[in-house]
């Protein structure tokens, strides 16, 4: 066995003294150079194999990691969830508070991986926690619903003031809402409509603007629903955004901790910073986005993307309130689930050219 290694020198020796045909002292020591050489080679080509075989150690173990981590919590918050069937109004309040802080740290983490995660490993991580933010908005809407929309009946003194201060009939398109400010349904006569406490959104309106400020988004959860040729500022940092039946609306919103979510929306344009984006059903939409994670769009058609550009006075308190990285933004790294050629771009997304984006921003 110790004789081996000679034998193999020299074997080495006989293969370049015939490749080169040198013979003396001359050809002896350009010998030894190209051993010298090729043993080198040698070397540097096993510390590669072994670089490449610790780097791949490394990855499979980062992988194993974040798949027990995550799963581990999913199930954790899965937990939580369940143990909301028929629990009082205190503790279901209790345990999705848990659940909502759980799956905001659980998104961070997926957040941070990102970098060496598969498409695929993405995407099922994406789905899951999807499936978990969805299921917390339904056990909220089902044990806490909101307040219904009362009637009250006004004094004869308050009619007299209400009259006498009303302001000249403006067009529709004049019209401005806020929180406080909900619009009397047709036929109400001379009843006011007492806006629900809890609710934090919009829904059922054409042709007006819509503005919620900071102190009242306060990290909920808003809801905008069935919105046609509205223009809506939402100023503050939602928990997340569900915006639905949309049709030529223009929508702008601060940071939003978590996840935003579209579908069904057409001939709109949306302006919103966030951990993630996920848009169904969507055409002719412009995205003007900031986000941490990858955007995703299903079953979209005519669906542009250009960073976010909106601006507002409390617009860096907000991303402090949100979490959100200011400095990591992929607003052009977009999934289209319905386009697997990993060689073609998709053809229902693309980039809004800068000459053609939106600066101006202003009702």
């Amino acid at each position: 066995m110790l004789c081996q290694p000679a034998k193999s020198n020299n074997m080495d020796a006989v293969e370049v003294s015939l490749e080169t045909g040198f013979t003396g002292e001359s050809g002896a020591a350009k010998i030894t150079e190209r051993l010298q050489k090729r043993h080198q080679l040698r070397a540097e080509d096993a510390e590669r194999r072994k670089e490449a075989k610790e780097s791949q150690t490394v990855e499979e173990e980062k992988l194993e990691f974040f798949s027990s981590s995550f799963n581990t919590e999913r199930a954790s918050i899965q937990e939580l969830l369940d143990s909301c069937s028929g629990a009082t109004k205190a503790e279901v309040t209790q345990h999705l508070e848990e659940a909502t802080a759980k799956t905001l740290q659980l998104q961070k983490f997926l957040n941070d991986s990102v970098l060496f995660l598969t498409q695929y490993e993405l995407r099922q991580a994406q789905a899951a926690l999807q499936k978990l933010q969805t299921s917390i908005t339904e056990i909220r809407e089902e044990a806490l619903p909101k307040k219904k929309f009362t009637f009250r009946a006004r004094t004869k003194a308050a009619d007299n003031v209400t009259s006498s201060d009303t302001p000249s009939p403006a067009g529709a398109s004049d019209k401005v809402v806020t929180s406080s400010d909900t619009p009397s349904p047709a036929g109400a006569g001379s009843s006011k409509v007492d806006a629900p406490a809890e609710q934090c959104g919009f829904s059922n309106m054409d042709n007006v603007s819509l503005t919620k400020t900071s102190e009242e988004i306060n990290k909920q959860d808003v809801l905008l629903t069935h919105l046609t040729n509205c223009k809506v500022r939402l100023l503050g940092s939602p928990s997340t955004l569900h915006m639905k039946h949309i049709d030529t609306c223009e929508i702008l919103c601060g940071p939003v901790s978590s996840s935003v979510f579209v579908d069904q929306c057409r001939n709109s344009i949306l302006a919103v910073p966030c951990q993630q984006l996920r848009t169904h059903n969507t055409t002719d939409t412009q995205v003007y986005l900031h986000v941490t994670s990858r955007a995703i769009v299903e079953d979209c058609r005519g669906v542009s993307f250009a960073p976010f550009s909106w601006s507002y006075p409390t617009l860096e308190d907000d991303f402090a309130v949100s979490g959100l990285d200011k400095d990591r933004n992929n607003w052009n790294q977009v999934d289209d689930f319905n386009w697997l050629a990993a060689d073609t771009p998709s053809p229902n997304w693309t980039v809004i050219p800068e000459a053609d984006r939106k600066t101006n921003w202003d009702i």
